[in-house]
């Protein structure tokens, strides 16, 4: 975590102008995302509603079966982005989704060590392919034909969309201060000064 308090208080749902209302209402308390309590990042990103509904809808892409990653394979590319990111938020949301897609906790940690990290040739490809656009926002040749030796050309161009999509979501994050939720536990990896 870059910050210690949010920069954007997350929005009180009681104070909600109709059109911020209705932006959060499919996200909490049994609409579309059922998982209790509206997140901290929607009730941030509902300052600006227009623009939190453009990001579910690519955000919904990226999470469903539209996108022709595994899970799994998904959620690697995502908490690899999330360490780089060293976003304590978006790492401490997506350990919980990692673990019921596939990853186990010896995985999730090991993800902090790289594709060096004792990884099958598949994985190791996801996780290069993460580092390589975190750093320069390209994948080299030897790193694309890794990939393509064991997922599809949609799957690789989908390892490239879930990096961009989490990259983003980790500066929106980092930058407005969204502070983890309540019951939630910071990784020590993950802090940050600013």
């Amino acid at each position: 975590m870059r910050l210690d308090k949010p920069r954007i208080l997350p929005l009180d749902p009681d104070r909600a102008t109709p059109e911020q209302a209705a932006v959060l209402a499919p996200l909490g308390n049994g609409g579309v995302i059922p998982a209790g309590p509206v997140l901290n990042i929607f009730r941030t990103l509902a300052h600006a509603p227009e623009a939190l509904k453009a990001f579910l809808g690519w955000g919904n892409y990226i999470l469903s079966r539209r996108n022709d990653l595994p899970p799994r394979e998904r959620e690697i590319v995502i908490l690899r982005i999330g360490y780089l990111c060293r976003s304590g938020y978006e790492w401490t949301q997506h350990v919980e989704i990692g673990l019921r897609c596939g990853l186990t906790a010896a995985e999730v940690e090991r993800l902090k060590a790289g594709a060096e990290a004792g990884w099958s040739k598949a994985d190791a490809a996801l996780i290069q392919a993460a580092d390589e656009l975190h750093a320069d926002q390209f994948v080299s040749r030897e790193t694309w034909q890794a990939l393509l030796d064991h997922f599809s050309e949609k799957q690789a161009m989908d390892v490239v969309f879930t990096a961009g999509q989490y990259t983003q979501v980790c500066m929106m994050l980092n930058t407005f201060g969204v502070q983890l939720d309540p019951g939630q536990t910071l990784d020590p990896d993950l802090r940050k000064p600013a």
